[in-house]
């Protein structure tokens, strides 16, 4: 990835953004007690979110834009 700053930009990018929204979902558990829906939505998010840059990195490994080790 030495050569395409922007791809390493965007894989740091959705790094922290799974991890932010997984602090969320931490947050939402113990402000609403387990008794709301926004734990499950905060966690869903992180999952689409993590299945997104999964399928990024495969397509990007199968054009040669990046090389995995």
């Amino acid at each position: 990835m030495e050569g395409h700053p922007y791809v390493r930009f965007f894989v740091i990018a959705m790094l922290v953004t799974i991890i932010v929204t997984l602090g969320s979902a931490f947050v939402s558990l113990f402000r609403s007690k387990g008794s709301g829906t926004g734990t499950v939505k905060a966690l869903t998010v992180r999952v689409g979110l993590s299945i997104t840059l999964f399928i990024v990195l495969m397509v990007l490994a199968a054009l040669g834009i990046i090389k995995p080790h």
